[in-house]
């Protein structure tokens, strides 16, 4: 077992977190300026405490609302706990705040390992499309600064610095050759790659640049992963679960049908006979009908609808030139396409592929294919539910990468 302490900087709904906590490592803080998340993050440090205790029923009462969120954290929760969740955001004042937290919360020990991946709008190509000025002002270009004040103050043996693969053409390269070149200048060698998350079990096509620092006196070399070969689909994570409606909002089901090797074998379903957060959002009549026509045409002929497919009475905007795959139906019998946090805005890009089921994909089916486990629990509602999931690294590859940056050091 890795024993390892490290702070999650930029933490979001906890998705790196979870993959290195299930390595050993030990979080000291997590810091993150949405108040939601924050929530989640907090609710699952009684999940993993209550787990230590092997008191989980506790836990799986709160699942069943059995309890309230407020007795919870009242009877489940304590201050260390509380204060290692910090809602603000990094950079200016609020770093001295933040510092004084941290160094509260260290007392003697310290920090080993320093994870987390500033918000990557400024970076991803679809931010960059839809900002006149390709997001050159965005202030978020630079919060690698700002992460790399954290590890001047606190000297992590390593770094591990999570983005999307905009980062590397951003302004023509130069902000990613920069951001190598401070983090250079705080001490750190560094190295990166772009890791697929279905080499790592997760069943959705997603590519990340993974860039890991470590002190220029280490003898450290950017680890090789581990591939995990499968031919696992997404049938594989659905199959189980109860078929709903538009607009099901029921806190728990029960499974339809036993678990599978993927499940098992994943850790997805574990520990408890029923599922929570399987809801849906509501949808009017014409985006059925789209989501029908979609479906259809994926299942029966393998191809997907575009925009301009449409029959004119349900198209609602004039543009037929640009994201003409606004409508897409999850692949059941191959990987699904990227999860992303717009899923929080409406379900059209996240249609779930069965004409007996006429909607878009549930909060858990959604976790689901990002490999967050069925007692995750996102707080704060769906949308806020579905925007911490869209926005996460899925937890199965943060542990291959937890699992072998802890050999190696």
């Amino acid at each position: 077992m890795i024993c390892m302490n490290y702070i999650d900087l930029f933490s979001g709904g906890g998705g790196l977190s979870e993959g290195f906590i299930r390595a050993g490592y030990n979080p000291i803080a997590h810091v993150e300026i949405d108040a939601k998340a924050c929530d989640t993050l907090e609710t699952r440090l009684i999940y993993h405490r209550l787990k230590l205790e092997n008191r989980l029923d506790v836990y799986f009462d709160y699942l069943a609302e059995k309890l309230t969120r407020k007795q919870l954290v009242k009877q489940f929760s304590n201050k260390e706990l509380s204060d290692s969740v910090i809602n603000k955001a990094i950079g200016g004042d609020n770093n001295k705040i933040i510092f004084e937290r941290i160094d509260n919360l260290l007392g003697n020990k310290t920090v080993d390992l320093i994870i987390g991946g500033p918000p990557c709008q400024a970076y991803s190509l679809v931010g960059r499309s839809r900002d006149k000025n390709r997001m050159k002002d965005d202030p978020r270009n630079y919060l690698y600064k700002e992460y790399a004040k954290f590890l001047k103050k606190y000297s992590p043996n390593a770094f591990v610095f999570e983005n999307v693969l905009g980062l590397i053409s951003a302004d023509k390269g130069r902000y990613f050759k920069n951001m190598k070149a401070h983090f250079k200048r705080v001490g750190y060698k560094i190295d990166y790659t772009i890791l697929k998350s279905e080499d790592f079990g997760v069943l959705q096509k997603r590519r990340r640049i993974i860039l890991i620092g470590w002190k220029k006196e280490f003898d450290f070399q950017y680890p090789v992963f581990d591939i995990i070969k499968h031919k696992y689909a997404v049938k594989d994570i659905l199959f189980d679960l109860q078929k709903i409606k538009p607009g099901y909002k029921k806190a728990i089901s029960k499974y339809t049908a036993p678990i599978n090797e993927y499940l098992s074998k994943f850790e997805i379903r574990n520990g408890v006979d029923f599922v929570s957060q399987h809801t849906t959002r509501p949808h009017n009549s014409q985006d059925l009908e789209i989501y029908r026509i979609a479906i259809d045409k994926l299942l029966k002929y393998g191809e997907r609808i575009k925009y301009t497919d449409l029959p004119e009475r349900l198209k609602s905007h004039k543009n037929e030139k640009s994201f003409l795959d606004r409508f897409k139906v999850v692949d059941i019998n191959g990987l699904s396409h990227t999860m992303v946090a717009h899923i929080s805005k409406d379900g059209h890009h996240y249609i779930y592929p069965d004409l007996q089921q006429v909607r878009s994909i549930s909060i858990r089916e959604a976790a689901r294919i990002q490999s967050f486990p069925d007692d995750y629990y996102f707080e704060g509602g769906q949308g806020a539910a579905f925007k911490q999931i869209g926005n996460a690294v899925p937890p199965l590859m943060a542990y291959s990468i937890a699992k072998k940056i802890g050999e190696i050091l």
